[in-house]
């Protein structure tokens, strides 16, 4: 079987990541420890945890003509995504995230958009033909033209949580959430679209819900946590592929959960993100132990 191919529409970011004992309180200075700068965005996360969870994948975004933007992408060039429709331009920066992360592995993160929210509607290629994930860090125009000339399943990522028309919404398949952003937008709203909804719960795992009903529910395999960081875009690449290869909601569930925990475990959003191996690994573990 061939590997499925989904297109990936989003941010790239430069994350630029500071450790501390703890997160620091409103108007609080933290004196921290390591400082490191890696490849981020949600967009960026998410293509390159698909590529390494086995799918083709092609990239929709933008970044600066500058030195941030060749560092952003190094990872997903290297690991084989398709670039082509990531457009350089020299008017904007590229996008940077400030991370700061406690001792525990929680997070607080700024991002400073830059070039993703030059991305527009011209970026879109005009079809789309298998799958499309997309997120909320890039303009709500581009991301409405790429699920509207996508002809696949569509998954939307529903991060960072921001007012959307309800016509957008309803065009998904999947939508996933988190606890936050399902509080947002309103769990009976969203399920009132009778698609799937994927419910992420932090260390207690995911629940997947389909025609308003719950139909899978998964806990992840325990790791040894070092950072939160990317967690959740290891599930959203993990859940759609797994569909798209024809698991059931259960199965989906489980995998995109051990993805999701097996990139708790590492520093650097995209540099802890699993293969393929190692997930299945992980999920063989568990059932043996």
């Amino acid at each position: 079987m061939s590997a499925p191919r989904i297109s990936v529409i989003g941010s790239v970011n430069l994350d630029l990541v500071a450790h501390c004992p703890a997160l620091p309180a409103p108007g609080e200075t933290i004196l921290g420890s390591n400082f490191a700068t890696s490849p981020g965005g949600k967009g960026g996360n998410q293509a390159l945890a698909a590529r390494l969870l086995g799918a083709e994948v092609d990239f929709i975004g933008c970044i600066g003509a500058d030195d941030h933007g060749a560092a952003a992408t190094a990872l997903l060039r290297q690991a084989g995504v398709n670039m082509d429709h990531c457009r350089v331009t020299p008017s904007h920066p590229t996008g940077v995230a400030l991370i700061a992360v406690s001792a525990d592995g929680e997070n607080q993160i700024v991002v400073a958009p830059g070039a993703n929210f030059a991305l527009t509607e011209d970026d879109v290629p005009p079809q789309i033909a298998t799958a499309l994930i997309g997120q909320l860090e890039i303009p709500v125009p581009a991301l409405s033209a790429a699920v509207d000339r996508c002809r696949g399943f569509k998954v939307l990522n529903l991060a960072p949580a921001r007012g959307l028309p309800d016509a957008l919404l309803s065009q998904a398949d999947l939508l996933i959430v988190n606890e936050t952003e399902a509080a947002f937008y309103g769990q009976e709203k969203l399920l009132s679209f009778n698609k799937r909804v994927a419910l992420t719960l932090g260390g207690e795992g995911a629940v997947m819900f389909h025609e308003g009903r719950e139909v899978a529910r998964a806990r992840p395999p325990k790791v040894d946590v070092l950072d939160t960081v990317g967690a959740g875009d290891a599930f959203v690449a993990a859940i759609t592929l797994a569909l798209l290869e024809g698991r059931d909601d259960q199965a989906a569930l489980e995998f995109a959960c051990a993805a999701g925990a097996l990139a708790t475990t590492k520093e650097g959003a995209q540099t802890r993100l699993p293969d393929r191996a190692s997930v299945d690994r992980l999920i063989h573990e568990g059932a043996r132990g």
